[in-house]
């Protein structure tokens, strides 16, 4: 299954903070129903291409119209398709190594 990365970084807000923004976030992800693992700099996703392109443009779209004057999103698709792959299994095959 393919896994997403993705990282909102708002230009032109009030505060030099984004705890917020990636609550919004998480509460995307989550009405979505997908695997989501939150990182110090980035918000990794896991479900379906079609699902990830989705919640990306929703998430980026949300910093838009929150009020945010310029939005850089950067995203990182990883779609293996050779075998099975999850969030768990990439952080175990990690930690196993």
């Amino acid at each position: 299954m393919p896994i997403l990365e993705i990282s909102v970084v708002p230009v032109g807000s009030n505060s030099p903070s984004f705890s917020s923004n990636v609550s919004k976030a998480v509460e995307v992800i989550q009405q979505k129903g997908l695997n989501y693992q939150v990182t110090p700099t980035a918000t990794v996703i896991e479900g379906s291409i079609d699902e990830l392109m989705d919640v990306a443009k929703q998430i980026h779209k949300n910093e838009i119209t929150n009020g945010t004057q310029r939005v850089v999103t950067n995203i990182c698709i990883d779609d293996r398709i050779d075998k099975p792959m999850t969030l768990e299994h990439q952080i175990e095959a990690v930690e196993h190594s």
